[in-house]
């Protein structure tokens, strides 16, 4: 920060204060879950597409295009990952009951299990990252970081509506 400012006493490098080190946090975190998925043979897009189907409930199945929403992905992407997960035996491609032309990815119980390893795996892994924090501290980080999200969320084109306004 100092040598920015130095370097460049004309612009405001506050935002690196708090912005560069989110973003060296997350490809820290991108190493660190690559490494705990990785004991597992399971990739992370893998992961968050089973993830996604697990967090949805029983009986564990979404659209395709509901997927693509939850994990930001393109469809010609999602296509590819259900396809390899499939040929795995992770999920099952079944025909909506009530729409033939609607296509729904269901876990299997393969997929349960497997998704249900790795989230053990990544939660025991993360909170050993966090074990410098205090349980107030880490309560208090997730709020801010909420927050800070809020204008992506709103956003699925990932793009802040309000560039440099507070929400």
């Amino acid at each position: 920060m100092a040598a920015w400012r130095r370097e460049r006493p004309d612009l405001d490098v506050e935002p690196l204060e708090v912005l560069s080190r989110v973003s060296r946090l997350a490809r820290h975190l991108q190493l660190a879950r690559k490494e705990a998925f990785g004991r597992l043979s399971l990739p992370q897009a893998h992961f968050d597409v089973l993830a996604a189907l697990r967090r949805s409930g029983p009986p564990y199945e979404m659209t395709p295009g509901e997927l693509m929403a939850e994990t930001l992905v393109s469809s010609g992407t999602m296509t590819h990952r259900v396809d390899q997960m499939e040929a795995s035996g992770l999920v099952a491609r079944q025909p909506d009951p009530t729409d033939g032309r609607v296509v729904r990815v269901r876990l299997t119980p393969r997929g349960v299990r497997a998704v249900d390893s790795a989230l053990a795996n990544l939660l025991q892994h993360e909170q050993s990252l966090l074990v410098s924090l205090t349980l107030t501290e880490q309560a208090r980080l997730a709020a801010m970081l909420r927050r800070l999200l809020e204008p992506f969320d709103r956003d699925p084109g990932g793009h802040s509506p309000n560039p440099g306004r507070a929400p």
